[in-house]
């Protein structure tokens, strides 16, 4: 598989929003690992915000630094989007450093996989020592990717009435 993270820019705005679209289209409402990309009325400030929330000196007071990725195919395409998160702060704390999707089109070929495995070679650079992802309990797809990676289960929650657990990947 041959896939690279790419931080958005401008010129992605068309295709970036044709990813947006595919979800809202297949009735998903929520782009894990986007950062409010699913949120956002202007792609123009969403690249603004995300590009400042990579900086300790720029990053928005309710967050924490955090790179965001359009994970990219060998024809230009975007499969995917993910995340890391620096560092947890309370609220965060169950739902990890790492949050990621696949547009419907493209899953079950192994992009997440990937995008998690190249995630984990950026948290290495940035000197983190391992990373907490969560899921939910029935989305098997997601916890396989992370077992994959070397996920580890270490403890189950609840958040808004779906139970969850956090896995660990130590790097």
């Amino acid at each position: 598989m041959n896939i690279r993270l790419v931080r958005p820019n401008l010129e992605m705005k068309e295709k970036a929003m044709e990813f947006r679209q595919e979800f809202f289209d297949n009735n998903e409402m929520i782009i894990n690992g986007g950062e409010l990309f699913d949120k956002t009325e202007s792609y123009e400030e969403w690249v603004k915000s995300i590009t400042a929330n990579t900086d300790i000196e720029t990053v928005n007071l309710n967050w924490v630094v955090t790179d965001t990725y359009f994970a990219i195919d060998e024809v230009n395409t975007i499969v995917g989007i993910i995340d890391l998160r620096h560092t947890l702060n309370h609220f965060l704390k169950d739902l990890g450093n790492c949050g990621y999707s696949v547009r419907p089109s493209k899953r079950r070929k192994g992009y997440a996989t990937e995008m998690l495995r190249l995630l984990l070679n950026v948290a290495n650079n940035v000197g983190l020592k391992e990373i907490h992802l969560s899921v939910e309990r029935d989305n098997e797809p997601s916890i396989k990717t992370i077992i994959k990676n070397g996920g580890i289960y270490e403890r189950s929650f609840e958040f808004e009435g779906e139970q969850a657990d956090i896995y660990r990947i130590a790097l």
